[in-house]
């Protein structure tokens, strides 16, 4: 092993060979790409212009415009430039640098989405303390945590990847870089990370996921416990969006890393990561 080159870049898996298809792919996953920046551009200013809006629901609503227009940018731009070009070759580094922001959004996320469901579970089981329960300060901390958290777990994990060497095939199946694609093309014996991918991430996943799902489970009982059903509806459509996205989030999550990566499912593994990375 120690005689084998080690690689300086890697080729990412082209999305389409057909130019005519790959122009308008091009000009389509564009305008979703604005689209996505614009509008959360535009959610982001008015939370912080319109005084109105500084409440819970909306501090955790521009964290999560700002969030989303960073982890588009982590993949989209990129992939634009790989497809009008058909230069699917980046560098090492390059390629580090993506899964460790790729890790850290996608964390960042999930701890996000949390808060905002305890949010909720706040406004609806316990009206009369959520100025008390949600005050400034404690979303501030709640705030401090979803960016840090994540931030050092990403770092834990690029930081283990130092200990890799990398020495091909250097194709990878997928048109960014993550984690478990950078531990296939290791010539090293990965098991020491992956170990330690299992144990961080399964006990922040397992925390995270718990803390996301159950206020809604206390949110449900309360509900039904309303008599009326305008009272119901009420309740229930100040969560439909945020139960909407935590849905998709966590369906292309289970998905992508958990679902066994075969041929037959591999061109629905890459619609499923598009929605995960660009559409959500």
């Amino acid at each position: 092993m120690k005689n084998q080159t080690s690689i300086t870049s890697v080729l990412l898996m082209s999305l389409l060979e057909d130019q005519e298809t790959i122009s308008v792919l091009f000009i389509f996953f564009l305008l979703i790409y604005l689209m996505t920046v614009f509008s959360n551009f535009l959610i982001l200013l008015l939370v912080v212009t319109c005084a109105h809006l500084h409440t819970p629901m909306y501090f955790f609503l521009g964290n999560l415009a700002f969030l989303d227009m960073s982890y588009s940018s982590v993949t989209a731009p990129s992939m634009l430039s790989h497809l009008i070009t058909q230069h699917w070759s980046i560098s090492l580094s390059e390629c580090i640098a993506q899964v460790f922001f790729v890790i850290y959004f996608a964390g960042s996320e999930a701890f996000l989405l949390s808060s905002m469901s305890y949010d909720r579970y706040v406004a609806i089981c316990h009206p009369l303390h959520y100025s008390q329960l949600m005050s400034s300060g404690a979303c501030a901390e709640m705030a401090s945590l979803v960016w840090s958290i994540p931030f050092l777990i990403s770092i834990t994990y690029t930081i283990c990847l130092k200990r890799l060497t990398f020495c091909g095939p250097n194709l990878i199946q997928n048109f960014f870089c993550d984690l478990p694609h950078l531990f296939q093309i290791s010539c090293t014996d990965p098991t020491i990370n992956v170990l330690i991918l299992i144990i961080v991430g399964g006990v922040f996943g397992i925390v995270v996921f718990v803390a996301t799902f159950y206020p809604y489970v206390r949110i449900l009982r309360t509900v039904l416990r309303i008599g009326t059903s305008d009272g119901k509806s009420k309740a229930f459509s100040t969560c439909t969006s945020h139960l909407t996205v935590v849905t998709i989030y966590y369906a292309s999550v289970t998905f992508i890393y958990f679902v066994p990566d075969t041929s037959h499912l591999l061109t629905l593994n890459r619609v499923v990561t598009v929605i995960y990375t660009l559409i959500t």
